[in-house]
């Protein structure tokens, strides 16, 4: 009956994937464009593990957004999240890949909303490898891969939003996160103090699962996600859970490092005029 429970409970190891949205789908309040921008993944002693590039285009009202990071010691975190803009926001295409040492288990998860088709590839603890298809009536608010762009685009004020999500765990399921609104924390940027809005996400397991779960100890972890508002709106820095039963990963924006040049050579430089 053990082993049972806990197969249920085996749902969140996509959760870095996305923490939020509202019980409809959201309306845009801020169109997605052309975008590429650098994130570092580090755990939270602050060890940076892995880099990344986020690169996302537009054509009409359809937006394409690819996340990849690579690893120190090899590994690679894919997502590939196809999506409309036209009045609300609506999921039309997810995949999401995670191979390597840094996972313990390889998988690969693709959503196709237009009809439901879910379809997770990973190995087992063996090591082989397994397939597993599944068809949902998918909900139009379906929140993998959009969380950033939804929690920038919510409505000043909302206390509390929720989203259902698909993971896999690994045969896919719907679940459903729930997020709170805790207040501002302060940051400091360039010397000068700002304020970012946090919200904390919960896997709400839903049913036996969401009563028996705290008390066998398989409650996945909160996610933590902070937001600049404003008038451009961003996600500065997310903490979420990398995988099942995995650490729990930091997620930040990240700016290119430049090698300093020598006194040498920049004497050089200034004397030559070049």
């Amino acid at each position: 009956m053990r082993s049972r429970v806990l197969a249920i409970l085996l749902i969140s190891s996509c959760i870095l994937s996305g923490v939020a949205a509202s019980a409809s789908p959201v309306a845009v309040r801020h169109r997605e464009g052309l975008k590429h921008g650098f994130l570092v993944l580090s755990t939270l002693e602050g060890v940076a593990i892995a880099a990344g590039d986020l690169s996302q285009v537009t054509r009409g009202d359809q937006v394409t957004t690819q996340l990849a990071f690579r690893f120190k010691d090899g590994s690679r975190q894919e997502e590939t999240t196809v999506f409309s803009q036209r009045h609300n926001f609506r999921l039309i295409s997810y995949h999401l890949v995670q191979k390597g040492p840094s996972f313990k288990n390889a998988s690969d998860l693709s959503v196709t909303c237009a009809t439901g088709q879910v379809t997770v590839r990973y190995t087992d603890d063996d090591g082989k490898e397994k397939v597993e298809n599944k068809h949902f009536a998918l909900p139009p608010d379906l929140g993998n891969g959009l969380i950033p762009t939804l929690l920038v685009n919510i409505p000043d004020g909302t206390s509390q939003i929720e989203v259902p999500m698909v993971v896999a765990a690994p045969k896919p399921r719907l679940v459903k996160i729930v997020m709170n609104a805790q207040g501002t924390e302060p940051f400091s940027l360039g010397g000068f103090s700002r304020e970012a809005a946090h919200y904390v996400a919960k896997v709400d397991l839903g049913g036996v699962a969401g009563v028996v779960a705290p008390i066998v100890g398989k409650q996945p972890p909160d996610s933590q996600i902070w937001v600049l508002g404003g008038e451009a709106p961003v996600v500065l820095k997310s903490e979420t859970l990398a995988y099942m039963g995995g650490p729990i990963w930091r997620m930040e924006l990240a700016s290119p490092v430049w090698p300093q040049a020598s006194a040498a050579d920049t004497k050089k430089e200034t004397a030559t005029g070049h």
